[in-house]
């Protein structure tokens, strides 16, 4: 009955039981995130979230499989790790039969074998795509649409806003500086990325272990490891490798071996 749940979110469909949960549920849709760390810079939404940050200040791992020597530092991880010792695979993709252990498998399965997910954004329309070197490739058809050029060098820009930005590379202007030492930058985001050399936080977490990474990049990688896949082929033979660099090193031995023969 709509009665039970007599406390309705304004801004979607969500009710509930309880004036708490509605206040926990109406922090989804705000950007305010009270629950602060004690020891970083580190903020959330919810209890639940701060934690669970908190464990990445402590040594201590209380959750202890009992089949192996295995312990982590929550129920989650331990639920999860147990999984290694049977045969259940209850994450299953929407695309294919593929089945997986834990929803990370599954995030990165989607990732690499469905094109839905698309992380490279071109910066001058509302184009996307799996890899770098497709945005790179795409990139060149915004070559001849830019009207705003630059007087200090051939490049010419889209918008008057990426001039602007692009012309910073000639004045030497950084004004995004550190308040810890003294780094400064051109962009915001690269400000952010530095700050967390200070702070230590390491805000992208595996789902499936301990491991966190100050960038998102990082996480992407290590993910791998867990799944196995090796997205990245050889178009000369049937070798396949975890990262770019990898396959960059493997690919210079059939670069030596046409040398040789020439």
């Amino acid at each position: 009955h709509s009665d039970d749940r007599p406390y309705k979110c304004s801004e979607c469909s969500y009710s509930c039981k309880s004036s708490g949960n509605l206040n926990k549920h109406m922090l989804k849709h705000s950007d305010e995130k009270p629950y602060k760390c004690s020891v970083c810079n580190y903020c959330c939404k919810t209890s639940g979230e701060i934690r669970k940050h908190m464990l990445t200040h402590s040594a201590e791992k209380p959750y202890k499989c009992s089949l192996c020597d295995y312990s982590g530092k929550s129920s989650i991880l331990l639920k999860s790790h147990m999984r290694i010792h049977s045969d259940e695979k209850p994450f299953v993709c929407s695309e294919c039969n593929f089945r997986c252990k834990t929803p990370g498998h599954l995030k990165v399965h989607m990732v690499f074998s469905h094109s839905y997910e698309k992380p490279h954004k071109c910066s001058e329309c509302s184009y996307s795509c799996k890899t770098a070197g497709d945005l790179k490739k795409h990139k060149l058809t915004h070559s001849f649409d830019k009207p705003y050029k630059c007087t200090e060098c051939n490049s010419s820009c889209r918008t008057r806003k990426d001039l602007h930005k692009h012309q910073k590379i000639h004045t030497n202007e950084k004004p995004y500086k550190c308040n810890d030492c003294s780094f400064c930058c051109r962009q915001s985001g690269n400000l952010k990325r530095h700050m967390r050399l200070h702070t230590g936080e390491k805000p992208f977490k595996c789902d499936e272990c301990n491991f966190s990474s100050k960038q998102s990049g990082e996480l992407k990688k290590h993910m791998l490891i867990h799944t196995g896949e090796k997205p990245y082929q050889c178009s000369e033979c049937d070798y396949s490798c975890r990262s770019s660099g990898t396959l960059l090193r493997h690919m210079r031995t059939h670069w030596r071996s046409l040398l040789n023969k020439s």
